[in-house]
């Protein structure tokens, strides 16, 4: 385990029990994610599907057809 992991845990371990199990929820959940993400990408169709949304995401952008993204519009 990294130190940095070791202190981030170490400061969760002060956190109250309801605010740990909080975070705990919190990260295993995003651990899990990750994975997901992660057998998705690897699976061979997902490089040609990847590519077909970035040509169309091009094409529209070409097209006019999107606007800026504004973060604090969000």
């Amino acid at each position: 385990m990294t130190q940095l992991l070791q202190e981030a845990f170490a400061r969760a371990g002060e956190l109250p029990q309801a605010e740990q199990d909080r975070f705990a929820r919190f990260l295993l959940a995003e651990l899990e994610s990750e994975q997901r993400w992660a057998e998705l990408f690897d699976r061979p169709e997902s490089e040609d599907l990847l590519d077909g949304l970035a040509d169309e995401a091009l094409s529209e952008h070409r097209a006019g057809r999107t606007r800026p993204l504004i973060v604090d519009d969000l």
